[in-house]
């Protein structure tokens, strides 16, 4: 099932029309969220980071928009998709209403939510081998729209097939001052001795919800130093360890960049903490 403006369709009866401006010109963000047996992971930083991204897009935010109201549609879509009593991946697309050409004829939304199921209950850390390129044939602007969840991503997008054409697991993408941000897919942390370092949002990164709740683990942990910095692509090789952090798979280790095979330690241990973050409730 898939709810549209509130209304639950069959996946096959489920239609947008071909002037959905999402489609027609990227004018959309999205969030997306990891539900555990029912309960919404970081919702708060989710709901919050959602309505900063439709200000900031000039959307207009229905009162209906609680955190209450969104809350319930993710319930009634998991319920009815069966995925309440185990994990799920919830998206949630927001694009402004169909009229005009590239000035909207107003900015009233409608959304969409997609749930898929989630094969384990919490975070995990394989021992596969993960090696990442620098994607160099496109750059991010280092700007506050780079930062938003919308789907205007074709930088990544092209930069996962230069991964799949060259056989590598992920890229790591440039801003337009060949400073690294992240990954197709999440935020990178740096790891040198005791210091972790990652991109600022300044530098054009997404503003990850698990990249905010590591920042939060690390406050508390007087053993690392923590450092929001740009990280240029010499200090990749010079780095002991490299994770990226996403809110469905929650910490990935990079083992291999170009010659340089790296640790998976403080990433386990940081895992570790997150998942007893969650269990607990905090």
């Amino acid at each position: 099932m898939i709810n549209i403006n509130g209304t639950l369709w069959n996946d096959h009866e489920a239609s947008l029309t071909v002037d959905n401006r999402g489609y027609a010109y990227g004018d959309a963000v999205f969030e997306t969220i990891r539900v555990n047996a029912g309960k919404i992971l970081f919702w708060e930083d989710h709901y919050f980071r959602l309505m900063a991204s439709m200000r900031i897009m000039r959307m207009q935010i229905p009162m209906s928009f609680t955190p209450e109201f969104l809350q319930e549609e993710i319930t009634k879509l998991i319920t009815e998709n069966e995925h309440h009593t185990a994990a799920a991946r919830v998206k949630i697309i927001v694009s402004r209403k169909a009229g005009g050409l590239y000035t909207p004829a107003s900015n009233e939304i409608e959304y969409v939510m997609t749930s898929a199921a989630v094969t384990t209950p919490f975070y995990t850390i394989t021992n596969e081998a993960y090696e990442v390129a620098l994607f160099k044939d496109h750059y991010v602007i280092a700007d506050i729209l780079s930062t938003l969840k919308s789907n205007n991503k074709i930088v990544n997008v092209l930069g996962g097939v230069f991964a799949q054409e060259n056989g590598f697991d992920n890229c790591l993408l440039l801003n337009h001052h060949k400073m690294v941000i992240e990954a197709l897919n999440g935020n990178l942390f740096v790891v040198k001795g005791n210091v972790i370092k990652t991109p600022p949002i300044a530098d054009g990164c997404l503003k990850g919800i698990l990249r905010t709740q590591l920042l939060r683990i690390l406050e508390k942990l007087p053993e690392y130093q923590l450092e929001e910095a740009s990280v240029s692509p010499f200090e990749l090789q010079k780095a002991d360890e490299l994770f990226i952090t996403n809110v469905i798979q929650g910490i990935r280790p990079i083992t291999k960049f170009r010659k340089k095979e790296f640790e998976v330690k403080v990433s386990k241990r940081l895992l570790g903490i997150l998942n007893t973050k969650i269990r607990l409730g905090n």
